[in-house]
C-alpha cells in the first residue's frame, strides 16, 4: 500500500473513530470514514493502512483506508472512495454498459426528495444516465461462500435513493444502482433482507420498473484499489 501508514486495529467506536496501534507501539485515535455498521470488517489486531493528512490543525491526523482480514481479504473502509473508483472505471471504459458518454457530472441535484445523484452521465446521442453508487463490504459467514450483502445496517437514505431511481427510470432516463464491492473476498452481491427487508423490497420494485443494477469488484495493487471485474447480483 504505497504512501500509506501501517498499523493494527484495536477497536472502532462512535462510528467515526478507531483506536489503532502504530508499528512503534504508540496507540492513537484515527478517523473512520464509514457510516455503516462495518459488520465483519473490524477484526481485532487486523492489519490496517491509513492515509496521512499531514495537517497539524486537524484533530485526527490519520484516516483509515484499508484492512486485511485473517483470511487475507482486503476491505476498503473508506466508503467515500467508492464514487471515485466508479467514476475512474467509467472514464477508463472498464464498464461496457456505461461507456460512450461524453460527460460525467458528480453530485447533481435531482428527484422529489432533495437528493443528489452520485454521477450523472450525459452524451449528445444518449439518454441521461443517473448512477447511484453504494459501497459493499459485508461478507457474511461462512466467508468461503463469498456472498456479499447490502446494506450492512437499516438505511432510510438508501431506501430514498431507490425511490428516486425508480422515478427516474419511469421518466424515460437511464437509472443505475452501482454496487462498488470494496471487499476482495466477495464473489456475488445480494440485498440484505435479513438486515433491512424494506431495502430488499424496494430494490426488487426498482428492477421491475427498469432500474439497472451493476456490481463491480475491486482488485488490490501497490497503488491501492481499482474496479476490475463485474459480479452477479442475485435478487
Amino acid at each position: 500500500m504505497k504512501d500509506l501508514v501501517h498499523a493494527r486495529l484495536i477497536k472502532r467506536y462512535k462510528r467515526f473513530l478507531a483506536d489503532v496501534r502504530l508499528d512503534n507501539d504508540e496507540i492513537i485515535t484515527v478517523h473512520c470514514p464509514n457510516t455503516g455498521s462495518m459488520k465483519n470488517c473490524t477484526e481485532e489486531n487486523a492489519e490496517i493502512w491509513m492515509s496521512d493528512s499531514d495537517n497539524p490543525k486537524r484533530k485526527y491526523r490519520y484516516t483509515w483506508e484499508y484492512l486485511k482480514t485473517s483470511r487475507d481479504h482486503y476491505i476498503g473502509i473508506n466508503a467515500g472512495k467508492a464514487n471515485q473508483l466508479v467514476q475512474s472505471a467509467i472514464r477508463d471504459e472498464l464498464v461496457p454498459s456505461l461507456a460512450g458518454y461524453e460527460a460525467i457530472r458528480p453530485e447533481v441535484k435531482y428527484g422529489d426528495e432533495n437528493s443528489r445523484i452520485d454521477l450523472l452521465l450525459q452524451g449528445s446521442k444518449r439518454r441521461d444516465c443517473y448512477v447511484e453508487v453504494k459501497s459493499v463490504t459485508l461478507l457474511e459467514d461462512p466467508p468461503a461462500r463469498g456472498i456479499g450483502y447490502f446494506p450492512d445496517a437499516v438505511t432510510d437514505r438508501g431506501a430514498k435513493h431507490l425511490r428516486e431511481l425508480t422515478k427516474v427510470a419511469q421518466s424515460g432516463a437511464r437509472s443505475v444502482l452501482f454496487f462498488c464491492v470494496q471487499h476482495t473476498g466477495i464473489q456475488e452481491v445480494r440485498p440484505a433482507d435479513h438486515i433491512d427487508s424494506e431495502y430488499g423490497r424496494l430494490l426488487r420494485e426498482a428492477l421491475d420498473n427498469g432500474v439497472e443494477v451493476l456490481a463491480y469488484k475491486v482488485r488490490k495493487s501497490n497503488k491501492g484499489f481499482r474496479l476490475r471485474r463485474d459480479l452477479q447480483v442475485i435478487v
